[in-house]
């Protein structure tokens, strides 16, 4: 039995089903940002870039886990981010986001659920939140 993908689709019944998409929103003070663990970004080394593209953007929300993901497959949110995770809490999101049109890949920009972190964007936004949720920049020793 194949799967040939091209069915992102979402409703009550097939008969009213809709295709899932993501935004095209393409500037990131325009975005919706969904992450979780505010300690998990610390640990990461990660948490004062993490905050300041916080400030950037249009909105954060912290709805965590696989919720997140979802809403970026159906347009509610553009940008969804977590610095912490196991294969098996986002193997089965990477279909749905890249066949909603979304990019989805580590915080490192390495694809698919290959890292211990995810971010996931309508695709548009992903270059720049990889930038700005980089790791933070060593504080010199004065």
């Amino acid at each position: 039995m194949g799967c040939s993908g091209r069915r992102r689709i979402y409703g009550k019944s097939l008969a009213q089903a809709k295709q899932l998409s993501v935004s095209k929103v393409s500037a990131a003070q325009d975005a919706s940002f969904s992450y979780s663990s505010l300690d998990g970004w610390r640990d990461l080394g990660r948490s004062r870039n993490f905050l300041e593209f916080t400030e950037t953007v249009w909105r954060t929300r912290a709805y965590g886990d696989f919720w997140s993901y979802c809403l970026v497959a159906e347009g509610a949110v553009d940008i969804a981010a977590e610095p912490e995770l196991e294969l098996y809490d986002m193997a089965a999101l990477v279909p749905i986001v890249t066949e909603a049109g979304g990019r989805f890949t580590s915080l490192d920009g390495d694809p698919g659920c290959s890292g211990a972190n995810a971010l996931a964007t309508n695709g548009l936004l992903h270059e720049a939140a990889l930038a700005a949720l980089a790791p933070d920049a060593a504080t010199p020793i004065a």
